[in-house]
């Protein structure tokens, strides 16, 4: 199926989040949207799915205007949608959730539930495409990138012949990754047309027919999977950029920060972060990579204070800060950059001057007493915020006023601006742009090199590669295994993630390498002879 849209614009008030966009898919192809976050590319396939109506556009599917009142008008014009975030009734099985909606009946006077044929669609679809998903499993015990099968599966047995897959990589492993870019080159030979939105510029050239860039919500450009990931990064921002990490070997010092056989309760009781162990010391990068959801947030929670500690001990600088408040934990030296800046780093209703003193609003030189003095709190402002870059018309503006990614230089100026000896920072570069991404990954190495202590949790496997001079890695709220930079290997972390412990991803991954060389040296082989 083609599909095709015409000058579609989408406004939220004064926000223009798709700015008369045109696009063509021509039918059986790939065809990447690339952006980074905020860019509207979520926006304008929502439009396309039905969730939102467009403030002016066309749609055309196979050269026919078609106008949708919601995703059921979408669906059954044959377009599918895999959200980032999954539709997923955790306590079904896969048999229920691909039913769910469109539930089949059975022939008779009754018309009861016919779970039997839902069984029947699940098994054709995942023999045909390789998907391996059995039928009968319960949802919440399927890994992550087998639940995103699951919601292909749902599109599929609804008919889907154009398939938009939504930031369709962000909670899955390396080898998850590779799996669905093998199903959506089944499914690109099968006939199904795919639109894939990323910000991932690896991927987008491992699998793409065709690229289209969008920025600030209009397209600025379209780019073949030949494209270097240097040039595709400079059309999503709109100048060159550095994609590697300029920095040195670390130099590390004493032990700053430990963390001693520390386990957290989920309020049901499960540990979600289960005797974990780590020591990192002043001048070194320590990286907690792993999928979403894995503990690394509870584990960062703790460090702070925000959750408590069922068991073990933290310790900074020798002393134990399990029993202290979190402002003192902040005024011992920690420097916390949340994963959920909205709920956890800014105040909303606050002035980005406020927001940038949250911590220190009290002391000198912001306080002289009990009183607050605004003007050495503007003045801070001006400085930090030219210093970070941070986009705003004025600093005693609302921080609701600023986008998502200012709002998060916003933190990042507060919490690098003060004498740290522990930088703990959860997905610090989540929303920027990759120039934003750039000056953010120069901050932290620059803090590495004052000799602090820097704990970076990342699901950006890129991003941990970049940066880290040890990786430790969570699965299920344990250290699965910790490994030096220089010997960090895609592979074997990827395997890792998925819970395989170190000393067997590493004997899987090397096997897996051999195999490819064998490969390789085969298909030279072959070549030579004909």
């Amino acid at each position: 199926m083609k599909l095709e849209l015409r000058g579609i614009t989408k406004t939220f008030g004064s926000l223009v989040a798709n700015d008369r966009i045109d696009l063509v898919v021509e039918p059986g192809e790939i065809h990447a949207l690339l952006g980074e976050n905020g860019a509207g590319k979520s926006t304008l396939m929502n439009v396309l799915y039905g969730l939102y109506e467009p403030d002016g556009g066309q749609i055309l599917l196979d050269e026919q205007p078609v106008t949708f009142d919601g995703p059921g008008d979408a669906v059954a014009a044959g377009i599918g949608m895999v959200h980032q975030h999954f539709m997923l009734v955790p306590v079904f099985t896969v048999a229920e959730s691909v039913a769910l909606g469109h539930e089949p009946t059975s022939t008779g006077p009754a018309g009861l539930l016919d779970l039997q044929s839902a069984r029947r669609r699940v098994r054709e679809i995942s023999e045909r495409f390789g998907f391996d998903v059995d039928p009968d499993a319960v949802v919440e015990n399927l890994p992550v990138g087998v639940q995103q099968r699951v919601e292909i599966i749902k599109a599929l047995a609804r008919d889907a012949r154009v398939l938009i897959l939504d930031e369709p990589t962000a909670v899955l492993t390396p080898q998850e990754t590779d799996e669905l870019i093998a199903i959506m080159n089944e499914l690109k030979q099968a006939g199904t047309t795919i639109v894939f939105i990323t910000h991932k510029l690896r991927e987008v050239r491992a699998v793409a027919d065709r690229i289209t860039v969008i920025r600030r919500g209009q397209v600025v450009g379209e780019a073949s999977p030949e494209s270097t990931e240097a040039e595709l990064a400079s059309l999503m921002v709109g100048r060159q950029v550095s994609l590697a990490v300029d920095k040195r070997p670390a130099d590390p010092r004493e032990a700053v920060f430990v963390v001693e056989d520390l386990s957290v309760l989920s309020p049901a009781g499960t540990a979600v972060v289960d005797r974990v162990s780590f020591t990192v010391r002043g001048g070194e990068v320590l990286c907690v990579a792993g999928v979403q959801g894995n503990g690394q947030t509870e584990l960062a929670e703790a460090v702070l204070g925000l959750v408590p500690a069922a068991h073990g001990r933290i310790l900074l600088d020798g002393s134990e800060l399990s029993r202290l408040a979190v402002r003192d934990r902040l005024r011992a030296g920690i420097g916390f950059v949340p994963e959920d800046r909205s709920t956890d780093g800014v105040v909303s209703s606050f002035t980005v001057a406020e927001n940038l003193v949250l911590d220190l609003y009290d002391a000198a030189p912001f306080a002289r007493g009990p009183a607050m003095s605004p003007a050495r709190v503007h003045d801070n402002a001006q400085e930090r915020t030219a210093e970070f870059d941070v986009r705003l018309t004025d600093v005693q503006d609302p921080i609701s006023t600023l986008s998502g990614g200012n709002a998060q230089k916003v933190v990042l100026a507060r919490e690098l601006s003060r004498p740290l000896r522990l930088l703990l920072a959860s997905q610090p570069t989540r929303g920027l742009d990759v120039g934003s991404i750039e000056f953010v990954h120069r901050r932290i190495i620059e803090e590495r090199d004052k000799g602090t202590a820097v704990v970076i949790v990342s699901t950006e496997l890129d991003e941990v590669l970049a940066l880290a001079d040890r990786v430790a890695v969570m699965y299920r709220g344990t250290v699965v295994g910790i490994v030096d930079a220089a010997d960090a290997d895609r592979d074997v972390l990827g395997l890792m993630m998925a819970g395989v412990p170190l000393e067997e991803a590493r004997q899987e991954a090397s096997r897996h390498h051999s195999s490819l060389g064998e490969a390789d040296l085969t298909a030279g082989s072959e070549g030579g002879l004909t």
